[in-house]
């Protein structure tokens, strides 16, 4: 292989970086980029953020125990597809005074973090 062949395969390989929502599963997506600050069962103890193992649903601020910032419990909607993705691309546009500095530009990974909420909601409803 010519050296100039060899140093354009290099270039292409350099260049390429796979996009996290190809390169990872869901739960994959969930425990690297909201798993350092949210577990999912109400049996672990919270984080810096509240469980999310039930969020899908559920209103906004009502995790018992949980310090939330004001937005929060004044907020009278629950956590659906719309919203989640509004929050996940941008917390402070959806709650002004949010604690959360986690931004996800990228749709893709928004919507396999939030079908991955969404269909583990009915596993931990009740507190499990």
């Amino acid at each position: 292989m010519s050296l100039l062949k060899r140093a354009g395969l290099a270039l292409s390989a350099a260049l390429f970086v796979a996009p996290a929502a190809w390169a990872d599963s869901a739960a994959d997506l969930f425990a690297n980029q909201c798993g350092t600050c949210h577990t999912m069962s109400a049996k672990d103890a919270m984080l810096q953020g509240p469980n999310l193992g039930d969020v899908y649903g559920r209103k906004v601020g009502a995790v018992a125990g949980f310090a939330y910032s004001p937005d929060y419990t004044k907020a009278n909607f629950v956590w659906d597809t719309a919203h989640l993705d509004a929050y996940l691309a941008n917390p402070a546009a959806v709650l002004p005074d949010s604690y959360m500095a986690y931004q996800q530009p990228d749709p893709a990974i928004r919507a396999q973090i939030i079908a991955y909420l969404k269909a583990q909601a009915p596993l931990y409803q009740g507190g499990k």
